[in-house]
C-alpha cells in the first residue's frame, strides 16, 4: 500500500554529480507530499540509496525526469525490475519527463537487458510528457517544467511542483541563464544543481556564481546539490546551504 504524508518533507536519495564525487550516490530527490510520493529523478544508484535510507519503493506515486542523463534517469529500469520482483507491486507507475520519455525509457531497458516487453507487469506503467508552457497535474503534484541550459540532445528541463500549499522548484542539471531566477520566484525550497565551485562548463552551474547572484533568487530556502568533488568536499561550509545523501527538509 502506497504511504500518504500528511506533512511535506524533501528526502535527498543521491546529491553527487554524474560522477560519484565524495562517495555519494546519483541525483533522486524523493518528495514526500500529502497527496503521494514523488521521485524527482531516478540516478543509476537510486535503488541502493533508498534501500540504505530504509524508504519502501511502494511510496513512489510518480517519478519525474528532468533530463536524459544516465545519472539522472539510469536506474529506473532496475527500480521496475525490482518493482516486479522484490515489492509485488500491484499501483500503477507514472513516468513523466521531457518530450520522447516513453522512447527513452523503453530504450533504456532493452539496452540494459531488462526490456518493458515481455514482462506481465501487475501495475500499470504509465508515461506523460512535461506540459509546455503551462502548470498540469501529474501524479500527486502540479507541475510545471521550464528549458534549462544543458546539453540540448538531453532534453533538459527545470521543474516548479505545486505540493499541498508548498511550492518546490528544482533546477535539473543546467548553466546559468538569466531566466533562471524568474523560472523559480516564489518558490518555498529551490532545490539549486551547484557541480562547481567556479565556472568550467557552460553547461553546470557553480558555486561562485550563485553566490554573486543570490539576491536576485526570490524563494523561502535554496538548497545546493548535485555537488561535485570540490564542493562535496565544502558541503556544510559554505554560505549557501548544501544538502547530502540522507538530508531531510520539512516544508
Amino acid at each position: 500500500m502506497l504511504r500518504k504524508s500528511k506533512v511535506s518533507e524533501v528526502v535527498f536519495i543521491g546529491t553527487s554529480d554524474a560522477f560519484g564525487a565524495g562517495g555519494r550516490r546519483q541525483s533522486a530527490i524523493l518528495l514526500r507530499a500529502p497527496s503521494g510520493g514523488v521521485l524527482l529523478d531516478c540516478g543509476a544508484t537510486t535503488n541502493s540509496g533508498l534501500a540504505d535510507l530504509g524508504i519502501e519503493r511502494d511510496e513512489i506515486d510518480t517519478i519525474l525526469i528532468s533530463h536524459f542523463h544516465g545519472d539522472h534517469f539510469g536506474g529506473i529500469p532496475l527500480l521496475l525490475l525490482a518493482a516486479l520482483y522484490e515489492d509485488e507491486r500491484s499501483a500503477p507507475l507514472r513516468i513523466g519527463g521531457p518530450p520522447g520519455v516513453e522512447q527513452r525509457v523503453r530504450a533504456l531497458c532493452l539496452a540494459m537487458g531488462h526490456p518493458i516487453e515481455g514482462h506481465e507487469w501487475p501495475f500499470p506503467i504509465e508515461f506523460e510528457e512535461f506540459p509546455r508552457g503551462r502548470e498540469a497535474e501529474l501524479g500527486p503534484v502540479r507541475v510545471r517544467a521550464f528549458d534549462a541550459h544543458h546539453q540540448p540532445d538531453s532534453k533538459p528541463h527545470g521543474l516548479v511542483l505545486g505540493a499541498g500549499a508548498r511550492r518546490v522548484a528544482y533546477s535539473g542539471d543546467t548553466g546559468w541563464f538569466d531566466g533562471l531566477p524568474g523560472e523559480v520566484a516564489g518558490s518555498d525550497l529551490f532545490i539549486c544543481e551547484c557541480t562547481y565551485a567556479t565556472n568550467l562548463f557552460e553547461y553546470h552551474l557553480n558555486y561562485e556564481d550563485l553566490l554573486t547572484r543570490k539576491h536576485e533568487f526570490d524563494c523561502g530556502r535554496v538548497l545546493l546539490t548535485h555537488l561535485g568533488a570540490e564542493m562535496a568536499a565544502r558541503r556544510g561550509a559554505c554560505e549557501l546551504e548544501t544538502a547530502d545523501d540522507g538530508d531531510r527538509f520539512r516544508l
